[in-house]
């Protein structure tokens, strides 16, 4: 028993010791983690890096639009961020005549600044534990229904208390270690913030689906907006009258880029990670959330991706959700093909085995724990169909027609108890009609019909499907044509009849709305049919989390990510997944114009011709390498996921050196399980960042806004 205990320190020594592994909460950074970042090449104390009191670098990072992150780099509020963080943005002011797509956006005064009204970015105040009021009315052996109840209703009053002390605030408790620990975050948010310079997708996109996730880069991601608020430098809605937004911390931009070895450390907002997860829940995101995704996007992107090459406007009009769609089906692909080839729910099971011999070493586990794997192994199977049938339906019918989707939300959105925010949903539903082709949404629509059908057990087919057998013998494509035919949800007058009360109208009979009801309710079906499961699933995926622990309670852990600001730190390294190939730690303008000429006439890698002469004149000026070259991306060690992409990469004067964007391929299992040898972040070279702002946007008046450290 101590030999196997020996080897399980030893697993957990190895787990918590590497440099570059964690995303680490910025004020829960110990002696010893801070030590290892120094040294690597951390020169500031840590109180520069996050303080509550006085400006720190902390106070420069932003999140944005809650599904991003980015950097504030001016004193007149400009933001850094990645390209595809402002797609969004970018495409809705895009037109046929105007197509900032394809073209790139620069704003030559600040009246031509773009405002974006569903966009907004947050800077965090301060962070708070509140594990102790959370949990003080919970005790052992507490029904789960009734915990998550007590911690749900207990948080929303630590919410609101924040907004009714200060209006301007807002609160958000936030899950941390599974559940076992609670804090707040006390966040301001700014509402007016404008598109400024987007460089052309040749920029950047550069490489498209085809370099996605993929090392070596040659891809300018990143874009620019402004902060605005009112006179008294505070969050206020768009009007011509807010004024630029003055940050109390400006990030700093290096012009000496880095080397082999340079410390670099990113600050931002990653998403999700599941690294204390159990092998039975590995495997079932990896069977049905994962392969859900792959499978049902696949279909549905290959309808998309035809009708916008053969048409500009859809092309626009369906460019972002494609971008959205198409990165994350990518990712899907990558984590279960990482998966099974690093044998991640393997090296899980084996952590597993020392937990249950850790809890039957000690009474007190034993009788606390009980026989927790186990009892995860029979809850996680007895939901297996049911999870398998829930995935596809949540891809097939609440991720795909966007007509459906509008009318689900219409049927489940309570419009009048709150007359100003319901009116505010209601107009951004009616914005979404703007970008919807009937015809093709009709298209996938039919084809989600029939995938799901093909993909799940009858038991779990909604009602409609009745319908579709007996009154149209089986034939989905003759069910929507005639749900496009007399549906009025077609046009934003359907809409507008729910929204005013309209007497006349019986939105059950409405054809789309009647397929949204039978969504809605095959979606409560799920639910409680499931609960039983999940509440044991949640309880002891908990304890799971707790127990991994206790077993090295003096190491140190990072919780996993929860979209709440973290760090992480590593060094600017080489990488190949071919060791063979000798890749090195960046790539230049040189490899630009190889892939150019490898990939003619792939749209992923056309290049404007006249981004093509400027860069083939090596005019780089202050913003080229010790070789007069210039570097356009570079990769490190550092920990990050989805959330991260727009994050700051500084070096250790907490300088910034570029914008993480992408990871990598061999590493697509990160989210489960770090892996040192093959995790690494991709960013895009600040210098690269300026030259196109610059040289190819014409745009010197932005680059004078900038702190820039020689």
């Amino acid at each position: 028993m101590k030999k196997s205990f020996l080897i399980l320190v030893l697993f957990f020594v190895s787990l918590v010791s590497l440099a570059d592994e964690g995303m680490w909460m910025l004020n829960h950074i110990d002696k010893k983690t801070a030590q290892l970042m120094q040294q690597l090449g951390l020169e500031m104390p840590s109180s520069q890096l996050f303080n509550e009191h006085v400006p720190s670098l902390k106070d420069a990072i932003i999140s944005f639009g809650g599904y991003c992150s980015g950097v504030v780099v001016s004193e007149d509020g400009l933001v850094f961020t990645n390209h595809h963080c402002g797609f969004d943005a970018i495409q809705n002011h895009s037109s046929v005549a105007h197509d900032y797509i394809k073209d790139g956006f620069v704003a030559d005064k600040r009246e031509d600044e773009l405002p974006n009204p569903d966009l907004f970015v947050s800077f965090l105040i301060r962070q708070e534990d509140v594990t102790s009021r959370i949990l003080k009315d919970i005790h052992p052996g507490m029904d789960e229904t009734k915990r998550s109840y007590i911690v749900d209703s207990l948080s929303s009053v630590i919410e609101n208390e924040v907004s009714e002390k200060d209006s301007l605030l807002r609160g958000v408790v936030s899950s941390y270690y599974g559940g076992n620990e609670f804090y707040l975050s006390v966040y301001k948010d700014y509402k007016d913030v404008r598109l400024v310079f987007a460089p052309p997708s040749s920029v950047g996109k550069f490489g498209g689906d085809t370099d996605n996730w993929v090392w070596p880069r040659h891809t300018g991601d990143f874009s620019v907006f402004r902060i605005y608020a009112d006179n008294n430098n505070q969050p206020a809605f768009y009007s011509p009258q807010n004024k630029p937004f003055h940050p109390s911390y400006i990030a700093p931009i290096s012009l000496k880029g880095y080397q082999n070895g340079t410390y670099c450390m990113t600050l931002g907002y990653p998403g999700s990670t599941d690294r204390y997860l159990s092998s039975f829940g590995i495997e079932e995101q990896m069977e049905t959330q994962n392969q859900s995704m792959i499978d049902v996007r696949g279909i549905k992107q290959a309808i998309w991706k035809k009708a916008m090459e053969s048409n500009d406007s859809i092309r626009i009009m369906y460019a972002s959700k494609y971008a959205a769609s198409s990165n994350y089906w990518k990712y899907s692909i990558g984590m279960n093909k990482a998966i099974e080839e690093l044998n991640i729910i393997g090296k899980r099971k084996l952590l597993e085995d020392k937990i249950t011999r850790f809890i039957e070493d000690k009474d007190e586990k034993k009788q606390l724990y009980g026989n927790l794997i186990d009892s995860l192994r029979i809850s996680y199977e007895s939901r297996k169909k049911l999870i398998h049938a829930s995935s596809y339906f949540g891809e097939c019918f609440g991720n795909a027609s966007e007509l459906l989707s509008l009318s689900t939300q219409a049927i489940s959105t309570d419009f009048f108890s709150d007359s100003i925010a319901g009116r505010k949903i209601y107009e951004s539903m009616v914005k979404e009609y703007s970008n919807i082709s009937l015809s093709i949404d009709k298209e996938v629509l039919v084809a989600m019909l029939k995938e799901y059908r093909e993909k799940v057990d009858t038991t779990f087919l909604p009602d409609t499907y009745k319908t579709i057998d007996e009154k149209y013998k089986g034939d989905c494509q003759a069910y929507a044509d005639y749900i496009f035919s007399h549906s009025e949800m077609t046009t934003p007058r359907g809409l507008e009849r729910i929204y005013s009360r309209d007497s006349t109208f019986n939105m059950f009979e409405d054809p789309i709305l009647s397929l949204a009801v039978d969504v809605v309710t095959k979606f409560v079906d799920f639910y409680q049919i499931g609960a039983d499961a999940n509440n044991k699933i949640s309880r002891d995926e908990r304890f799971y989390s707790e127990i991994v622990r206790q077993m090295c309670e003096d190491k140190s852990f990072y919780p996993d990510a929860n979209s709440t600001m973290r760090l992480s730190f590593g060094v600017v390294t080489p990488y190949s997944a071919n060791s063979s190939s000798g890749i090195d730690y960046s790539t230049t303008t040189k490899g630009i114009f190889e892939k150019v000429e490898r990939y003619k006439g792939d749209s992923d890698f056309w290049v404007q011709p006249a981004l093509l002469n400027l860069l083939s004149k090596k005019d780089f000026g202050k913003y080229a390498d010790k070789k007069g070259e210039m570097n356009v991306c570079f990769i490190t060690n550092n920990d990050i996921t989805g959330g991260n992409s727009g994050s700051a990469m500084f070096n250790g004067r907490g300088e910034l050196i570029g914008l993480a964007f992408d990871g990598n391929w061999e590493g697509m299992s990160s989210n489960l399980e770090y892996e040192s040898a093959l995790q690494r972040c991709i960013g895009v070279d600040i210098r690269y960042v300026l030259f196109i702002i610059e040289k190819y946007g014409k745009a010197p008046h932005l680059i004078q806004e900038l702190k820039l450290a020689q």
